[in-house]
């Protein structure tokens, strides 16, 4: 598990086709540096941040990333690249003092150093009015409780006749945690679960489904 790739994962997927952008873009990079896995789950044994992001930023500049990944922009009216918003990325973070995947999540734990971070960057290119991208970053990182109300998700709920922003779909996914962990139960089940199985039931919708 490496913060480059919860970056580049954050980055890249918003606005495109996961498995035939995102995953693409990330394999690409991860060949660059002899990662043979980019995406692990977060349940996955802790071990060394294969690409923290002072290397991924000593060997990409703007250029050479936009080579390497594509040429997809943060906005479709003319946004900033996406290879420039992930570099970004990383060089704020690193300002923070945070370079690899533990330093990420001790991020999270600190409230204080948090909110300069997402200060710093919801002004990267590309947030968003809700900030999908920075709760989806914190969610690779390792922060459960976060969701992605993504256009997957915004489906979903179309196709229940729900017409949702993405402010008041994640209120309703938190509102449906909570419910489902009123009861006892062995595990606890987390805001990432329920986004995640809504995400995948919306990709699978066909279009015309959501068109009412």
């Amino acid at each position: 598990m490496s913060v480059t790739f919860c970056v580049l994962d954050a980055v890249w997927s918003i606005g495109s086709r996961y498995d035939s952008t995102v995953v693409p873009v990330m394999k690409r990079v991860a060949d660059d540096f002899g990662v043979l896995e980019a995406s692990v789950p977060n349940a996955a044994p802790a071990s060394e941040d294969p690409v923290p992001l002072q290397r991924f930023r000593g060997t990409y500049d703007v250029d050479s990333l936009t080579k390497r990944t594509n040429t997809q922009r943060t906005s479709t009216s003319g946004g900033a690249l996406k290879a420039e918003a992930a570099l970004e990325y990383a060089r704020i973070l690193v300002s923070h003092g945070i370079d690899t995947i533990d330093d990420a999540r001790r991020a999270i734990a600190d409230p204080a150093l948090f909110n300069r971070v997402e200060c710093d960057l919801k002004k990267v290119p590309g947030d968003g009015s809700h900030g999908i991208r920075r709760g989806y970053f914190w969610m690779l990182v390792g922060d459960n409780s976060r969701v992605k109300p993504d256009r997957m998700v915004l489906r979903w709920f179309a196709s229940h006749r729900l017409g949702l922003d993405p402010e008041q779909a994640a209120h309703v996914i938190r509102r449906v945690v909570e419910r489902l962990n009123s009861t006892p139960r062995d595990t606890t089940i987390t805001a990432w679960e329920v986004d995640h199985a809504i995400w995948n039931a919306g990709r699978r919708l066909p279009l015309e489904r959501t068109r009412r």
